[in-house]
């Protein structure tokens, strides 16, 4: 049943699952099917501020361009668990303290669904790259969209907005989705993390049928290991994560380098190249390495890992598109031009569908597209003198640091507080 429209999009009820939306007309990936701006702060208590501050001024009515409200968006209060109850209350109490007397005055179950409406239905504002979070937004028609695993769109911050994008055809009448987590885990822990964010139990195809997840734990198969054996190797990898976690934390970083090569080592035998376990550690050794100036070696374990991760994301996931940029930078400086060049082209088109033309990264990337390119045109011709140049320019600049590894991981889109 429909229960509002605007251009593009409309809210329809499905039994058993809610509110939702579906197009109106037909899309194509990279097509925007809608962009809007959000209530935003830097954190929780100013975000909640800000948004009865818009209340206090304009009521809580719908306004033009908007299918849902504030107050009608989902807040799972009922579902918080003990921890949460006692930090909603906190959160509360502080809150109360700042509202300034003169203003209204709003009930304690008012702001306490205002805060679960963040809790639920913030999405991360990150800087203009899409590198670094920098706040929590609201954006009602955005909560609207429900998760799927393996979605039809894919939303990202632009210039001070939020776009909704296809990721490929979506037909009149068909819903729109997008996926709240990484797709790059089983399906069970995939669903395990969305209750305990979300509150739902994922019921999409890719989780009802667990697919891929014969290869996120995939195993080598001549000669096949034992189930033992994989068991066990399971257990030392995630023992290692801790162990580099601790190390990246302290800055210890040849020691994650160190961590990373052993464990690489004891994996070989055992897990294919689209292991989770295998890829979380190319992921690490690569980036690390990178950081510390080992482009030669950080490039052949970004290939791997940009091998896996082909065999796994939707081919326009934009996390697929990041993670071959950095492969493609790795291997850019560390001279292998015609890799570089290759995984750097990949990912500007992906990220042409998942970021557009206009985001400062898709526009970073068409730079170093076409310096790449130049560059293999000169390899190409002569490579002898291609490497003498090269040599040459890097001897003449100052070293080029690669930003520090964080032990965080890069920013998720939808904002969950901690």
């Amino acid at each position: 049943m429909t229960i509002g429209r605007m251009e593009n999009v409309e809210v329809f009820t499905a039994e058993g699952k809610g509110r939702g939306l579906k197009a109106t007309k037909e899309f194509w990936a990279a097509d925007i099917i809608f962009a809007e701006r959000a209530y935003s702060a830097v954190v929780f208590d100013r975000l909640a501020a800000r948004i009865m501050w818009r209340v206090e001024r304009e009521g809580t009515g719908l306004t033009e361009g908007c299918l849902v409200s504030v107050d009608d968006l989902q807040n799972h209060v009922e579902h918080f668990g003990e921890e949460e109850q006692k930090d909603l209350r906190v959160d509360v109490d502080t809150f109360l303290q700042y509202w300034p007397p003169q203003s209204q005055q709003f009930s304690m179950q008012y702001i306490s669904h205002i805060f679960g409406v963040i809790n639920c239905n913030g999405f991360t504002l990150s800087d203009q790259r899409g590198l670094q979070a920098v706040g929590v937004g609201i954006f009602p028609n955005l909560g609207l969209v429900n998760h799927d695993c393996w979605p039809n769109c894919t939303v990202i911050f632009n210039n001070g907005k939020i776009e909704l994008r296809a990721l490929g055809k979506i037909s009149e009448g068909e819903e729109l989705t997008v996926s709240y987590i990484d797709f790059l885990n089983v399906s069970e822990e995939r669903k395990r993390q969305l209750k305990k964010q979300y509150y739902f139990d994922c019921t999409c195809e890719h989780c009802q049928k667990k697919l891929k997840d014969d290869l996120f734990l995939g195993v080598k198969d001549n000669p096949k290991p034992s189930q033992e054996v994989v068991k066990e190797m399971i257990q030392f990898s995630k023992d290692t994560l801790e162990k580099i976690d601790k190390a990246r934390s302290e800055g210890l970083y040849h020691e994650v380098v160190k961590l990373c090569r052993e464990c690489l080592e004891k994996q070989e035998p055992v897990f294919a190249d689209t292991n989770i376990y295998m890829l979380r550690m190319l992921s690490i050794v690569s980036e690390v390495l990178s950081y510390l100036q080992a482009f030669e070696e950080a490039s052949f374990y970004a290939r791997r890992m940009v091998d896996g991760y082909m065999k796994l994301y939707h081919p326009n996931n934009a996390q697929l598109g990041m993670a071959v940029m950095r492969a493609g930078l790795t291997n850019w400086h560390a001279g292998n031009i015609e890799v570089g060049h290759g995984m750097i082209c990949k990912a500007y088109a992906i990220l042409l569908v998942t970021h557009g033309p206009s985001h400062p990264i898709t526009k970073d990337l068409e730079a170093m597209r076409v310096q790449t390119e130049m560059e293999l045109r000169m390899f190409r011709q002569n490579e002898f003198m291609y490497y003498k140049m090269r040599e040459a320019a890097l001897n003449n600049q100052p070293m080029q640091v690669m930003a520090e590894p964080s032990n965080e991981p890069s920013p998720a889109l939808f904002h969950k507080k901690q």
